[in-house]
């Protein structure tokens, strides 16, 4: 495994050991989700590089475009989260409770 390689790879299970062990707030899980969506769109990106081909130039912009969405709507949701419920701690968030 390439340096390059290994350090894109710990960054993305670093995002998602954060998302998984430290769920405390909304927007910490929010920005492991980001880290996890940069760390995949360099990787893609180094790997159509590294292909030198034309036909898959274009799927790093979408992963982009697509994770510019993602964060607006969990922005939206982190919003309507903190003004309906006052704190945007995940274990307020419990759907069962009235």
């Amino acid at each position: 495994m390439t340096p390059t390689h290994f350090s894109f790879s710990s960054a993305f299970i670093l995002g998602l050991m954060g998302l998984t062990f430290y769920r405390t707030h909304l927007l910490s899980a929010l920005l492991c989700l980001e880290g996890m969506m940069l760390s995949l769109y360099i990787a893609l990106s180094l790997w159509t590089l590294q292909l030198e081909t034309t036909g898959f130039s274009a799927a790093p912009m979408l992963l982009l475009a697509f994770s510019a969405c993602e964060a607006s709507a969990g922005l939206a949701l982190l919003v309507a989260t903190a003004r309906t419920h006052g704190t945007d701690k995940l274990q307020n968030l419990n759907l069962l409770q009235c």
